[in-house]
């Protein structure tokens, strides 16, 4: 059985949920978001943010925490979700060697109208192939090009083009 409105709101109001982005955490924020510029057209939003004190030591529990970076807006939207690239003055150590199959987070996903053009951009802006290049008939949903990549900090990167349904 489903409950709707539990928690914190009046048992009359509905609770509305909206996706506001989504978090890359990079090595150098200014290059990986000019990547995102560069190959996949999104647009920064400014202002870029500087964010340290006690409140984002607390939301973060990491103690002297600086956070630097910047929204981009993903292209096809005017007013949609975003793409924050963060950078932190404390990384974690650990690298961004992930598979496809990993769990967590697995890749962020652009539609395009040139699949071989895209790729050949992404490569020269710094990424990689991660896999081939395939084209698949999906019944009842058209003919799917798609191809994984890896941007130039290893974060995948599924590049896609949906033709006809």
């Amino acid at each position: 059985m489903l409950i709707a409105n539990v928690g914190h709101n009046d048992q009359n109001m509905r609770n509305e949920i909206k996706f506001v982005h989504t978090n890359i955490i990079a090595k150098d924020w200014k290059k990986l978001a000019q990547f995102y510029m560069d190959v996949f057209e999104c647009e920064p939003l400014y202002p870029e943010r500087n964010l340290s004190g006690d409140w984002i030591d607390k939301m973060t529990r990491i103690p002297d925490v600086k956070i630097k970076g910047i929204h981009l807006k993903l292209p096809g939207y005017d007013n949609g979700p975003t793409l924050e690239i963060f950078e932190y003055n404390k990384a974690s150590g650990t690298t961004n060697d992930q598979s496809i199959n990993d769990l967590g987070f697995g890749h962020i996903a652009f539609h395009v109208s040139d699949v071989e053009d895209t790729i050949d951009k992404l490569i020269a802006m710094g990424g990689k192939k991660y896999g081939e290049l395939i084209e698949k008939e999906i019944t009842g949903l058209g003919i799917l090009k798609t191809i994984y990549a890896l941007d130039p900090e290893g974060n995948i990167i599924e590049i896609q083009n949906w033709k006809g349904k």
